[in-house]
């Protein structure tokens, strides 16, 4: 995964600062910081790529897709559809 650091822990959660998260395969721009968000889960969160084709999708469940790298297809994790801050925004 892109952001993930099982040893210790996740170096991105709880940073805030400006900027744009990209691939760490590839340098793809991925999220901004504008769309992050605090969140309990163990990664970073975020509502929204930076564009439609940063992310490649694949549905997984009903209420999950797969989420690759829209130009390498490294795994970045989910999107979980209606998880986000407010109602009907997605959590990826």
């Amino acid at each position: 995964m892109s952001f993930c650091s099982f040893f210790g822990r996740e170096l991105y959660k709880d940073h805030f600062k400006p900027g744009i998260y990209v691939c760490s395969q590839c340098g793809h721009p991925l999220f901004s910081s504008r769309s992050k968000y605090a969140h309990s889960s163990p990664w970073p969160a975020f509502t929204e790529t930076i564009r439609e084709d940063s992310v490649t999708k694949m549905m997984e469940t009903l209420t999950a897709y797969k989420v690759l790298c829209g130009k390498c297809g490294n795994g970045l994790g989910h999107e979980f559809l209606n998880d986000g801050p407010e109602e009907g925004l997605s959590r990826f």
